[in-house]
Protein backbone atom coordinates (compact mmCIF):
# COMPACT_ATOMS: atom_id res chain seq x y z
CA UNK A 1 0.00 0.00 0.00
CA UNK A 2 1.00 3.65 0.05
CA UNK A 3 1.41 4.03 3.81
CA UNK A 4 5.24 4.29 3.92
CA UNK A 5 5.44 7.23 1.46
CA UNK A 6 2.74 9.11 3.36
CA UNK A 7 4.57 8.55 6.63
CA UNK A 8 7.79 9.90 5.16
CA UNK A 9 5.95 12.87 3.66
CA UNK A 10 4.46 13.63 7.07
CA UNK A 11 7.88 13.34 8.69
CA UNK A 12 9.44 15.67 6.12
CA UNK A 13 6.62 18.17 6.56
CA UNK A 14 6.99 18.02 10.33
CA UNK A 15 10.74 18.56 10.05
CA UNK A 16 10.22 21.57 7.76
CA UNK A 17 7.71 23.06 10.18
CA UNK A 18 10.01 22.50 13.14
CA UNK A 19 12.89 24.16 11.31
CA UNK A 20 10.69 27.10 10.32
CA UNK A 21 9.51 27.52 13.90
CA UNK A 22 13.09 27.45 15.21
CA UNK A 23 14.17 30.10 12.71
CA UNK A 24 11.14 32.23 13.56
CA UNK A 25 11.91 31.98 17.27
CA UNK A 26 15.55 32.94 16.67
CA UNK A 27 14.46 35.96 14.62
CA UNK A 28 11.94 37.07 17.23
CA UNK A 29 14.50 36.73 20.03
CA UNK A 30 17.01 38.76 18.05
CA UNK A 31 14.40 41.45 17.47
CA UNK A 32 13.54 41.53 21.19
CA UNK A 33 17.22 41.82 22.10
CA UNK A 34 17.60 44.65 19.60
CA UNK A 35 14.69 46.53 21.13
CA UNK A 36 16.02 46.04 24.65
CA UNK A 37 19.42 47.61 23.95
CA UNK A 38 20.15 49.76 27.03
CA UNK A 39 22.50 52.08 25.11
CA UNK A 40 19.84 53.58 22.87
CA UNK A 41 16.88 55.30 24.48
CA UNK A 42 14.66 56.20 21.56
CA UNK A 43 11.39 58.01 22.05
CA UNK A 44 8.31 55.85 21.53
CA UNK A 45 6.72 56.19 18.13
CA UNK A 46 3.23 57.67 18.04
CA UNK A 47 1.76 57.01 14.62
CA UNK A 48 -1.48 58.76 15.58
CA UNK A 49 0.36 62.02 16.21
CA UNK A 50 -1.29 62.64 19.58
CA UNK A 51 0.57 65.30 21.48
CA UNK A 52 0.19 65.25 25.31
CA UNK A 53 -0.77 68.93 25.56
CA UNK A 54 -3.47 68.58 22.90
CA UNK A 55 -5.27 65.60 24.40
CA UNK A 56 -8.92 66.30 25.19
CA UNK A 57 -10.36 64.74 28.29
Amino acid sequence: MSDPPKASEKERRQQRLQAALRENLKRRKAQARGRAEPGEAAEPHDSAGIVPDKESG
